[in-house]
């Protein structure tokens, strides 16, 4: 008789897909403990490809002392935590925790067995880059997060057990339930482009949504799902796609980093990489798109840096004309031109002992770029119509919106100022791309708005799966602005879809294709996040429009959304209402 902790085959048919997503280190071998399937995971630890030792035996992918005398998991049916050194393909050693169940068919005959290892760093387990991956029966069970597959019209077929513990839901009434009652419609309901996108086969990973339990309680989860390819069948029930889900009590505890709330695995790196830099005065290159968050990075860039009690001046490249950016940053002497009634000093001087922030730097006029790496090379410079050369003590950080290395192909931007500035260089990922911090964001912004206003708020369920849904190409600007305004119109303690600004309000989600794409503001051609630097995360247009510029499309998307009134405009792109004029008549819009 099988051993009633054993799994069947069947019950692996879902692993390829779950591993994936959760970025498990797994492999699987059959009855002659060959290899027949090896997670992207489990390449990265080890340093094997796939190639190299499948259809192998598992000794050619675990090498390890343990493993060549006796293999626990045939032996016992189960393993867990045992501690093995592993040898990778290029000679190293990783000390690992390997767990592993073996699987039988009807008659009780092992057919093969899935093993998991989890890294261990200093004598603990090392977590991975979405958490530390759970044991083999968890796995089989819900890989210890909620886990539900669903069929080809998203309705359930299987799930994880810990999906009834947190929902509440009785197991025998979820085969069936239409995965929109438990994620809401804007998301699964079948007239949903998220679900569309989802149908086209594209992966969505880290989006926030509300999970229903039986109660009526809403409980804020992040979640991923994927199709799962023709071979896996999730034993013969019909499974087509994945969903895995991380309630907001499994993460981390909540993050305030000088200014910035967050807890999502990408931002806690930057976090940690500026409290690297605290005793280093190298100049930092701070890109991403308008509203992420640069001046604060920056802040926190001087806070925990040794130059923390010296000024921290602030600069716009985009919002001061070209022809009095010049004095703005050197400072003039009397006569210089017109109006230098007297001398004055320039940001730069303001700035000595501590932190000069450039913004925007992408926009400056190509002379004073000039001017820039010559301070950047010899710490020295001249004011606006004088001799003297003076001498600082600033420490230089500057951020931009703007594709630098485009830039510097256009020769729109000086490529040796580029490397002097990008000595470290630290790219900020617009809100799209960790919505996991979303909920978190909401509960920080709604109590900081709350107390300015002497006001305590609550969002109702519908309004706070407008916000999970929307695709912020705004980023946490937008966001901010959005909440700011449903406080303002809200009558009650209670915000309201109809209190939304009316484009978040709207059942919008991604387009096919694209797991990031902006929704449509009504009457508007197209409308996308702007573009980061060094990478590229802008949306594809319609065919009719890919001749446009990326820039010009978001131009147009912005006015739109603004009714056409530049200062709104402008504020939504990042940019002065100068600069947006410039671009204006530059695109002939």
């Amino acid at each position: 008789m099988p051993h009633p902790h054993d799994r069947s085959e069947s019950d692996s048919q879902a692993l390829p897909a779950v591993a994936d997503l959760a970025d498990l280190a797994y492999f699987r071998v059959d009855a002659d403990r060959n290899v027949v399937a090896i997670s992207s995971a489990m390449e990265r630890l080890t340093g094997f490809h796939s190639h190299e030792v499948l259809g192998r035996s598992c000794l050619t992918l675990n090498r390890c002392e343990q493993c060549l005398k006796d293999c626990g998991v045939f032996r016992r049916g189960a393993l867990r935590d045992a501690r093995l050194t592993l040898f990778r393909a290029d000679g190293s050693q990783v000390e690992v925790l390997k767990s592993g169940r073996v699987f039988r068919d009807e008659a009780g005959n092992i057919t093969g067995a899935v093993e998991v290892v989890r890294p261990v760093a200093n004598g603990s387990i090392r977590p991975g880059p979405k958490g530390p991956p759970p044991e083999v029966d968890s796995i089989l069970r819900g890989i210890g997060r909620l886990f539900v597959v669903v069929d080809e019209v998203f309705r359930v077929v299987a799930h994880g057990a810990s999906l009834e513990e947190v929902t509440g839901i009785p197991g025998e009434r979820l085969p069936g339930m239409a995965l929109e009652d438990l994620l809401g419609p804007e998301l699964f309901g079948e007239q949903s482009t998220f679900r569309a996108t989802v149908e086209s086969g594209e992966r969505m990973e880290g989006w926030a949504a509300r999970l229903q339990g039986a109660d009526g309680t809403e409980i804020p989860v992040s979640f991923s799902v994927g199709q799962m390819d023709a071979g896996e069948s999730c034993g013969g029930l019909g499974g087509r796609y994945v969903v895995m889900m991380r309630p907001e009590t499994d993460r981390a505890s909540t993050s305030e980093f000088h200014g910035l709330v967050s807890h999502s695995p990408a931002m806690q790196r930057i976090f940690r990489l500026v409290e690297l830099l605290r005793d280093n005065d190298s100049t930092v290159l701070v890109t991403g798109e308008s509203g992420t968050g640069k001046e604060l990075i920056a802040g926190a860039l001087h806070a925990t840096s040794h130059r923390r009690d010296g000024p921290f001046v602030a600069v716009n490249c985009a919002a001061i004309p070209p022809e009095l950016l010049e004095s703005e940053l050197f400072g003039h002497v009397r006569g210089a031109f017109t109006g230098a009634v007297k001398d004055r000093a320039g940001r730069f001087e303001l700035a000595d002992g501590g932190t000069l922030f450039l913004d925007e730097i992408g926009d400056l006029a190509l002379s004073l770029q000039a001017k820039i790496l010559r301070f950047l090379q010899e710490r020295t410079f001249e004011r606006v119509g004088d001799s003297r050369t003076r001498t600082v003590d600033v420490r230089v950080i500057a951020a931009t919106h703007v594709n630098l290395v485009q830039a510097v192909s256009e020769r729109r931007f000086r490529e040796d100022l580029y490397y002097r500035l990008r000595v470290v260089p630290l790219h900020i990922p617009p809100l799209r791309e960790r919505r996991e911090d979303l909920d978190l964001l909401i509960r920080h912004l709604l109590q900081q708005i709350g107390r300015e206003r002497g006001r305590s708020l609550r969002l109702a369920p519908p309004a706070s799966r407008a916000l999970f849904t929307y695709p912020w190409p705004g980023n946490v600007r937008e966001l901010k602005n959005a909440l700011e305004y449903a406080t303002a119109v809200c009558e009650g303690q209670t915000i309201h879809v109809a209190d939304l600004p009316r484009e978040i309000g709207l059942p919008t989600a991604p387009r096919a294709g694209h797991a990031t794409a902006a929704p449509l503001p009504p009457g508007s051609p197209d409308q996308t996040g702007a573009t980061p630097a060094p990478q590229d995360h802008s949306v594809h247009a319609p065919p009719t429009l890919r001749s446009e510029p990326h820039e010009a499309r978001r131009i147009r998307a912005a006015l739109e959304q603004a009714q056409y009134r530049r200062a709104e405009a402008a504020s939504l792109l990042g940019i002065s209402r100068t600069t947006l004029w410039r671009k204006m008549r530059e695109y002939g819009i």
